[in-house]
Order: structure tokens, then C-alpha cells, then sequence
């Protein structure tokens, strides 16, 4: 009994040093120790005593002497780990060295320090930034009329094109010593946000010159006389940029790309042998392409007279060149589904520059492609998310006010609850792309550039915008399908797609970018291991190797322990770092935490360079990670309410909803993982590691479901917060063209309404109203003293603003170019055949 009682006591003071991952030398001490002292307290024999200790040091002594412990295994493992180490591009350590690891990093280690992300400052915008949004952005809401942009013109008005260059819309990351406004991250979200809420043209119009375009690369890499020379008309909107990427066979593989410099010498401007480059090439799908004024363009530089040193394929490069260079041909344009903003093709044939065109100058030749991989970040981190939150803040007051004002079976059809499930998903859905969007800008606004947590929020918020829109057609119906000046709907749903392919398809982001590069950036030793196989100098590559090496196994092991404990206990022991309602959420994502990084080592171990290419794989743990991503930004939106306890008690269905439907996913990640993990005994035996009591987690339930819509559905201050930031035209002449202004009306005075709807009702039970027409009911319970004049008013004045919201729009046949009114198959053609 006293010897089972020791093994037990061993294994729990194990199970406890790696649990808080105690470092090897102190717990090994700490065995040591207890070695010595239990069997004072408890008597042994001489012989189980001799096989511990035995046991003990052939373990502790070859692991706690370095030297040793690299001859006898890591000089041997690294040797092996050469072998099967996958070869990587170029183009693909630019990726990976991109941009920075920051609170990804504390989700990948398993044991996440939560007060560094409560850390961070709630998001804020200066008082200039506020007046800028109050001011311009409203006004210029106001001007734009999408309906006449996306069928019409097929462009901008030529009023808000001015209005958007003249108030410094194209300048808002430009500083303002080069005419810029020098808005944050934070402002330039905000900014696209309220934009893309009216119109999804303007949004992108915006947001191109504001992210991966000429600007920023200036700003980042450009010498100080290209500055001058751009920034000061770019900022006016003198310059209009764009930046050409995508070659017709080369889309996310830059690697591929076909399109040439060569350097030579030649003649410019009338001076002869001009050091230069000849530009050969062809793109598609460039944004603001076909009214751009000056071009940045991505190549393969190549120097075969050696002009510039020894090597010949110099790699990719960035220029700037201006439209008007001879031999720039600017085509015509695409048509992104119905979206009115301008993207074409261009190509140049045999264009000379001179040297000092490539952004940055002569020694930024072959680093163009590491610069857009860390210039990515502000469109994956800040317009496309923007964008798709603006979607989703619209969709959710919109689409509650609709379910609210239309009826069906005399009941509004909010309140059935199949409409209800999706208004709940609606509502908390948005309710995560407002926390994740305002997160990651502050993080960048703190100086932070993580590419993981871009790919994260570019792939998660743009899908999310295609969820909610989709859940809206739904709810919306034939008002939703019908095109024109009142669907409100109808062209966001046509430009999903766009938000989803721009940047890096989703597919793509998915399946490679988020877990690929995640696993080797943001791991804590899977990087330190690579770039110690790499390492020429063997002595320095086996001291780093055996370091991370060894360090990465205690780590594997730890997060498999820590993944049981709190598998077993339900994470209750988890010391959460605020109290209340949210706390067993912080719980729960620790343990998530535990169990991906346990899972991610399994992965990487057992599946070595083959798991880049199982995709499927890699694609639910990008899923996992991603979850966990956008919770913790939930529950650091729900803390920055703490000073606010109303607040944080009338938003808590909304944190309680995404935060059941997060863990809910993440378990079905996780299991789909296991289940298609080819190696079947260690599946199962990881499922009993992570899993050991069972999945566990369930959808949010249908009481929390009906909260959640029922704060889309009831105006509140609730509601006004889920979709602060979106143009809101509430004056009563924007009810003559605007159907959210239509809408809300509608909504007001439906519930203004509502206890004389109870009278009427009352009435008509009473069978004393014998009426079946709407107007002659209300006339006749008048009469009849069931409501008095302030109720007729009121019943009158809903029913009217519930029609005039309902109204979808219908058109003259000669609007669609038709020339008669006469139907395709008269009796005559149908005769005759």
C-alpha cells in the first residue's frame, strides 16, 4: 500500500512540474529532494529506494548536463531533423519573417498571461479623428446615392470623387508634414466602417490608397525625395494609386509571377545611358487600375550584365511609375460583380525607368516582396475587416427592424423562432467583428504589425460578412432580391465575394497562411529549431538546437498534462483575471489554448513537412486558432465596459452568445481533426487526452438565442451600441430615399402603436367589429369607443410608415432597354408557334 501510495505521490508531483512547467534543473531538484525525504516519512525497502534512484539519474543526469546530453541525443536529432526538414522558398521565409508575434503567441503557448491583452488600451479616437467622422464622413455619406453608382454610372458621382480628395480621404495614413490627416488605425477603420455601410464602392475607393498601395510602401521604404515627390499629391488626391500584384497566371503564387525587369542602360529624357530597368508585364484585377495616375508595380528583377553586382535574379521588386510613361497601356475595365469601383487590367511592353524609380532606391532591388508581405497587414488587418463590420452593423439594425415591422400571421415575424436562431447569429456575429476589428486596429496603433492575427481577421470577418448577409437574404426574402433604390441589401450581397478573394483568397488564408505560419512564427520553438538546422556553424547550431529542442519537449508534454487536468476538472481551477459572468469563459479558452498547442506539437511531430500539405488538417487547426483569437477579443471588448456595469450586464447575451457558439466550434475543430488524423492509435490516444470526459460543449441555447434577438428586434441602448458607428439617416427627408431611415421610422411607430394594437385586437375578439378591411376596423372600433382619436392616429401613422417600408421597388420596362410593353408570348405566337 506504501508503495503504491509513493508512485501515486510521484506522478502527482510530475504532473505538477510540468503543469506550471517548472524549469528542468529546479525540478529536478525538487525529485531529487523528494526522493530523499519520503522514505524517511515512509518506510521502503533497500531495493525499490535503489531502483528509484537508479531510474532517477539515468534520466536526470544525460538531460541536466548539456554536454552530454547533446552528444548522447540532440547532435543525432539534429542530424535527422536536417534530413526531413522541408525545403522553403524565398518567397516563403519573406512570408514567414513578415510582421511581428504578439497576443497569437500567447494563444499558442498553451498557457495564454490574459492580463497582457486586458493590458492593452481600450480603443479611442482623438477629438480630430471623432469631428472628421461626425463631420466629413457624414457629409459625405449624405452625398453618395449607390443606387445611381452601381446602375447608373457605374462610378462615383464626380461630386464624391472631389468631395473624397478634396476633404483628404485618400491621405489618412499620410503625415501631416506631407498634407496627410495621420489618422490611427483605430480612425482609418472607423473611417471604412461607417463608409461601407452606405456603399461598398466608396469603401473600396477608400480604402485602396489607404492600405496596399503606393502610400504605405513610400512611407515605409521609399527614399526621402520620392516622398516629396509623391506623398504631398497623394495625400490632395492629385495622384490616385494603385498597385499592381496579380498577373493573369500568378495569383497568390508571387513566385510565379511572369512579369520582368531587366537592368540595363539606356536612354530617358534625352540623357543617354540612364542606368535603368526594361519592364516587361501584364496584371488583372487592379483597384482603381484604369483611373490611376501613378502605378506601383511588383516584378522579377534580373540583372544579367551584372550591372548592379555578382548576382543575376535580384527576386522580386516594387516601382513607382506614373501612367503617362510611355509604354504603360491601361486597359479597360472588369466589372467586380456589379460593384461600381473602378479595377482593370494594364501592361507595359519594353518600358524603360531609371534605377532610382524602385521604391526605396537602388538597394531595396529584390526586397519588394518582403515589403508587401509586411505592408499586407493594413489591408488584411484594417479595411477588409472594417468593411465587412460596417456590413454587419447594417445588417443587424436593418434586418431587426425588418423582422420587427414585417408581419406574417398577424405576428411579426422576429418572433418566430426559426427567424429568431438567425437574428441571434446575426447579432452575435457582428458583435465579434466590431470586437475583433477594434482590437486589431489598437494593436497596430501600439505599434504591433502581427501577420498571423491579420490573416486571422481578414479570413474570420470577411466569411462572417458573408454569413450574416446570407442570414439577412434569408430573412428579408423577395424584399431582399428585388433590386433597387429601397433594397439596401441586394448590393452587399453582390459584393461578398470581392472582400472574400482580395488580399489572399480565403481558401488560401485558410488553409496555409493562418496555422502554417502561425505554427512556425508564433510557436515558441518551432522557429528557434529551424533556424538552428540551418545554422553553418555545427558547435553554435547543436547549443541552439538542443536548447529549443529539449525546451519544446517539456513544453509538448506540459500542455498534454495540462490538457487532462483541465479536461477532467472543467477548467474550474483556472485562475481567471476578472470575476463574474465572463470568467468561465477565460477558463475555457485557456484550456482550448492547452489542447491546440498539444495538438499542433502531435501535428507537426508525427506529420513533419508532409502537414503542409494536408491541408484539411491544417485548415481546422487555423479554425481553432482563429477562435480563439476572436473570443479573446470578445471578452476584451466586454472588460473594457467594466467601469460600465449596465452596460456589461445589458451586453452580456451578446458575450454569452459568441462565446457558447466559439467553444462550440473550436470542439468541433478539434474533433474533426482527430478524426481525420491519419495515424489512428495516437488520434485516439490524443482524443483521450484532450477529450477525457467527452465533448462537452453545445450550441447557445434558444433562451439565449431569443435575448439576442430580441436586442435587434426592441430599439435600446443596447441595439445602438451593437451598431454604433454605421451612417444613420434619421432626419425626416431622408425617408423619401433612404430605407434604413424608412425602417427605423417604421419601427418607432410600430411600437408607439402597440397598445393601441391591443385595443383594435381586443375589438375585433369582441366580435362587435364586423369589418375586414384594415382602415374600416380602426373607423368602426372608433366608433364603437374600443380607441379613442390619439389611438386612430397612432394605428394610422404605423400602418402607413409599415407600408412605405415595406414597398420594394419596380421599374418601367424601358428602364431595363426594353421597347414594348408587349409580352414575349402573345396568343398569336403561341398559336403559331
Amino acid at each position: 500500500m506504501s508503495l503504491l501510495i509513493y508512485l501515486l505521490m510521484l506522478t502527482a508531483l510530475l504532473w505538477t512540474l510540468f503543469y506550471f512547467r517548472i524549469p528542468l534543473l529546479v525540478g529536478s531538484t525538487v525529485v531529487a529532494a523528494t526522493l530523499i525525504i519520503w522514505p524517511q516519512i515512509v518506510h521502503f525497502s533497500a531495493v525499490t529506494q535503489s531502483i528509484t534512484w537508479i531510474v532517477f539519474l539515468i534520466i536526470a543526469v544525460p538531460l541536466n548536463i548539456k554536454p552530454l546530453r547533446r552528444t548522447l541525443i540532440s547532435n543525432r536529432l539534429l542530424a535527422w531533423f536536417r534530413k526531413i526538414m522541408p525545403s522553403m522558398s524565398q518567397t516563403e521565409r519573406e512570408a514567414l519573417n513578415a510582421g511581428n508575434v504578439w497576443w497569437d503567441g500567447e494563444l499558442f503557448s498553451g498557457k495564454p498571461q490574459w492580463q497582457m491583452l486586458l493590458n492593452t488600451p481600450a480603443p479611442i479616437l482623438s477629438p480630430e479623428e471623432k469631428a472628421f467622422i461626425e463631420g466629413p464622413v457624414e457629409d459625405l455619406c449624405h452625398l453618395i446615392d449607390d443606387w445611381r453608382t452601381t446602375q447608373h454610372d457605374f462610378d462615383l458621382a464626380p461630386e464624391v470623387w472631389q468631395f473624397i480628395k478634396e476633404k483628404g480621404f485618400l491621405g489618412m495614413i499620410i503625415p501631416k508634414r506631407y498634407g496627410g490627416l495621420a489618422f490611427s488605425a483605430q480612425a482609418h477603420s472607423a473611417v471604412v466602417t461607417k463608409v461601407a455601410g452606405r456603399s461598398i464602392t466608396a469603401a473600396v475607393t477608400i480604402m485602396v490608397p489607404n492600405s496596399l498601395g503606393p502610400a504605405e510602401l513610400l512611407l515605409r521604404y521609399g527614399t526621402e525625395a520620392q516622398k516629396e515627390r509623391y506623398l504631398h499629391r497623394l495625400a490632395k488626391g492629385d495622384e490616385l494609386p494603385c498597385f499592381a500584384l496579380t498577373s493573369p497566371e500568378a495569383g497568390s503564387d508571387a513566385a510565379a509571377m511572369t512579369d520582368t525587369g531587366i537592368i540595363c542602360k539606356d536612354e530617358f529624357n534625352g540623357e543617354k545611358d540612364v542606368l535603368g530597368i526594361r519592364l516587361n508585364w501584364e496584371k488583372r484585377y487592379i483597384t482603381l487600375g484604369p483611373v490611376a495616375t501613378v502605378l506601383g508595380l511588383a516584378f522579377k528583377l534580373y540583372d544579367p550584365e551584372h550591372l548592379l553586382g555578382d548576382k543575376e535574379d535580384l527576386g522580386i521588386t516594387c516601382a513607382l511609375i506614373p501612367t503617362d510613361t510611355p509604354g504603360v497601356e491601361i486597359g479597360k475595365r472588369h466589372f467586380p460583380l456589379n460593384s461600381a469601383f473602378q479595377n482593370g487590367p494594364n501592361s507595359g511592353k519594353d518600358v524603360f525607368i531609371p534605377i532610382d524609380w524602385i521604391i526605396g532606391g537602388q538597394q531595396q532591388a529584390g526586397h519588394g516582396w518582403r515589403m508587401l508581405m509586411e505592408c499586407l497587414a493594413a489591408g488584411r488587418s484594417i479595411s477588409l475587416p472594417a468593411l465587412s463590420t460596417g456590413a454587419g452593423k447594417l445588417i443587424s439594425r436593418a434586418t431587426g427592424a425588418y423582422a420587427h415591422v414585417r408581419k406574417q400571421f398577424k405576428t411579426s415575424i422576429g418572433r418566430f423562432e426559426g427567424v429568431e436562431e438567425v437574428l441571434a447569429r446575426i447579432g452575435g456575429t457582428s458583435y465579434m467583428m466590431d470586437a475583433a476589428r477594434s482590437l486589431t486596429a489598437t494593436a497596430i496603433d501600439q505599434g504591433e504589425s502581427p501577420s498571423v492575427v491579420s490573416a486571422i481577421v481578414k479570413y474570420n470577418l470577411t466569411e462572417a460578412m458573408r454569413r450574416v448577409v446570407t442570414d439577412a437574404m434569408d430573412i428579408h426574402g423577395g424584399s431582399g432580391i428585388c433590386l433597387g433604390p429601397r433594397n439596401f441589401l441586394g448590393r452587399v450581397y453582390q459584393s461578398i465575394p470581392i472582400s472574400i478573394t482580395v488580399e489572399g483568397a480565403n481558401i488560401l488564408t485558410r488553409s496555409l497562411i493562418i496555422f502554417g505560419q502561425g505554427a512556425i512564427r508564433c510557436h515558441p520553438y518551432v522557429l528557434k529549431e529551424l533556424e538552428a538546422a540551418k545554422e553553418s556553424d555545427f558547435d553554435k547550431a547543436s547549443r541552439d538546437f538542443d536548447q529549443a529542442f529539449f525546451a519544446h519537449v517539456g513544453f509538448t508534454i506540459s500542455n498534454a498534462l495540462r490538457s487532462l487536468f483541465l479536461g477532467l476538472t472543467g477548467a474550474r481551477f483556472v485562475k481567471a483575471p476578472e470575476q463574474g459572468p465572463s470568467a468561465v469563459y477565460y477558463r475555457h479558452l485557456t484550456r482550448f489554448s492547452s489542447a491546440f498547442a498539444f495538438v499542433s506539437d502531435i501535428a507537426i511531430l508525427v506529420l513533419g513537412g508532409d502537414l503542409k500539405r494536408k491541408e484539411k488538417l491544417t485548415g481546422r487547426l487555423a479554425d481553432v486558432l482563429s477562435h480563439l483569437y476572436l473570443t479573446s477579443a470578445v471578452l476584451k471588448r466586454y472588460y473594457d465596459q467594466r467601469d460600465d456595469q449596465a452596460q456589461q450586464h445589458d451586453d452580456l447575451p451578446l458575450l454569452r452568445w459568441w462565446c457558447d457558439h466559439s467553444l462550440h466550434e473550436m470542439q468541433l475543430n478539434l474533433d474533426r481533426f482527430l478524426i481525420n488524423f491519419p495515424i489512428r492509435p495516437i488520434a485516439w490516444l490524443v482524443r483521450r487526452i484532450v477529450f477525457p470526459l467527452g465533448k462537452s460543449f453545445s450550441e447557445p441555447s434558444d433562451t439565449l438565442g431569443h435575448a439576442v434577438a430580441s436586442i435587434l428586434l426592441n430599439p435600446s441602448a443596447t441595439r445602438d451600441r451593437l451598431t454604433q458607428g454605421i451612417f444613420l439617416p434619421n432626419d425626416e427627408s431622408s425617408r423619401e430615399k433612404e430605407p434604413l431611415a424608412r425602417l427605423e421610422h417604421a419601427l418607432k411607430c410600430m411600437i408607439e402603436a402597440t397598445p393601441a394594437e391591443k385595443k383594435l385586437r381586443a375589438a375585433l375578439q369582441s366580435g362587435k367589429i364586423k369589418s375586414y378591411h384594415r382602415d374600416q376596423q380602426i373607423k368602426a372600433a372608433f366608433a364603437a369607443d374600443f380607441i379613442d382619436q390619439n389611438d386612430v392616429d397612432l394605428l394610422s401613422n404605423a400602418d402607413r410608415a409599415q407600408q412605405e417600408a415595406l414597398r420594394v421597388d419596380e421599374f418601367d420596362p424601358f428602364e431595363f432597354g426594353q421597347k414594348t410593353t408587349a409580352p414575349y408570348f402573345t396568343r398569336e405566337t403561341r398559336e403559331t408557334g
